[in-house]
């Protein structure tokens, strides 16, 4: 399956002076299979070490954190030859042991010529900051797979280049624009994690059967996010995290005309009805990469993080599809497009994973008197406000109050319709699909 992210990792191994990287990414997002990969075809030979799968590799980093005594023990437990200026080691699950994450410190100082990449889960939970190498790694996250990396992994390959070669003057048949749209909504059902992917794409000659495998397999992933909470979640009661995780899309579903509200705290734990009583909570979900925070800002004027008050924001899941799975709606259901205002936060949890796999780092949306618009991004000094509309009516009256206020270089609405760029009137008009290539270039 191809990955953007790889064209990352090849930018880092020709980096000259490249520190050892950390690939974050919430489990099962497929951080192993890609660093495996990557070793495979651009080293000599790679050597890999699990340190949750076998904790004895913990007591290699006892000693002390010196990085040539720790190779020569790592070869004598691989039983093989490290070359330090061709390999490249892997340290998977680096989470488990502290010790060897502060270790990375050590190897960018005293063998930088190594290639050493590690992936972790739930790091931000696990480690504090005097096991952080801070300043002497470098960081990638890899995210569900986006749209484009789906069609890619499923889809022909006429379908899926022609998705690579849209652009901002481009023009979609409706033959083209139908397909694109039938394949989004597979990917509502499937979503973007590699394992499910894999499976649908190897069962999809026979779709029923392919889509209750596909909601078995979320649903078996489901619990083993449910496993890590019970496991890793130290102080933080266990309940909590089930309840709010559950409450996301539960909210979600309560969202009136589709469109995703300001999360609400009273209700999820019985007694506990304040933000700062449940943070560490929300906290840990989100460090654990199983939420998508998106903050709504009061004033659409940079930098927008100043406009914006801590316990207010929108909560949407990682990945579509576990979404779907949650909130137990049939896949035929989804693909008939018949879900009534559940569309609308579909959409709106579709972009927003788009937009972090797109490199947003942090996401906006604006919310001002009555007035609400999804997302708001800062492009070229310009606050652009984005409006997600699940089906082909749409009808945006925010987002003429937003520019009445405000008067952006243009407004955008994402919805089901094609692509239309009235630049008479400054609005652009995008499909939902072409979330992630927003915004486009001539």
């Amino acid at each position: 399956m191809k990955r953007k992210l790889y064209q990352s990792l090849l930018h880092w191994k020709q980096k000259k002076n490249r520190n050892p990287l950390i690939l974050n990414g919430v489990r099962q997002v497929g951080k192993t299979y890609l660093l495996r990969k990557f070793g495979e075809e651009h080293f000599p030979k790679y050597h890999y070490l699990n340190f949750e799968k076998n904790i004895a590799l913990d007591k290699i980093f006892e000693p002390d954190l010196d990085p040539h005594r720790i190779i020569n023990e790592i070869q004598l437990f691989l039983r093989t030859t490290i070359n330090a200026h061709e390999d490249l080691l892997i340290f998977d699950e680096i989470q488990a042991s502290p010790r060897a994450l502060t270790s990375l410190k050590y190897f960018c100082e005293d063998m930088s010529e190594l290639a050493l990449c590690s992936a972790g889960s739930l790091l931000g939970i696990h480690l504090n900051e005097q096991s952080y190498p801070v300043g002497k790694t470098d960081s990638l996250t890899l995210h569900p797979m986006s749209f484009e990396e789906f069609l890619l992994a499923t889809s022909d390959k006429q379908t899926a280049e022609f998705f690579q070669s849209i652009q901002l003057d481009s023009k979609i048949s409706a033959i083209a624009h139908e397909r694109l749209w039938q394949q989004l909504k597979i990917y509502f059902v499937v979503g973007g994690l590699p394992e499910v992917v894999a499976l649908y794409n190897d069962q999809k000659a026979d779709f029923y059967a392919a889509t209750v495998q596909v909601r078995q397999k979320q649903n078996e992933l489901i619990k083993d996010y449910y496993a890590d909470m019970a496991k890793h979640s130290g102080k933080v009661n266990a309940m909590h995290l089930d309840r709010l995780w559950r409450n996301v899309p539960i909210q979600l579903a309560y969202a009136q005309h589709g469109a995703a509200t300001k999360f609400k705290f009273k209700g999820i734990v019985p007694g506990i009805d304040r933000y700062a009583r449940l943070v560490n909570v929300l906290d840990w979900l989100e460090n654990a990469g199983l939420i998508i925070k998106t903050y709504l800002a009061n004033k659409a004027r940079t930098p927008l993080v100043a406009h914006t008050k801590e316990n207010t924001f929108k909560l949407f899941m990682f990945d579509v599809g576990i979404l779907g799975a949650i909130d137990d709606i049939e896949p035929k259901t989804i693909l008939d497009y018949d879900y009534g205002s559940y569309k609308g936060y579909f959409a709106e949890n579709f972009v927003a994973q788009e937009f972090l796999c797109a490199a947003d780092k942090q996401l906006f949306g604006w919310q001002e008197g009555t007035s609400e618009i999804e997302f708001i991004k800062q492009i070229e000094n310009e606050i652009i406000p984005i409006e997600v509309k699940s089906g082909w009516i749409t009808q945006a009256k925010s987002l003429k109050v937003f520019a009445d206020k405000y008067h952006p270089a243009y407004r955008v609405v994402l919805s089901a319709n094609n692509l239309y760029i009235d630049h008479t009137n400054k609005i652009h008009r995008y499909p939902l699909y072409l979330a992630g290539k927003f915004p486009l270039t001539s």
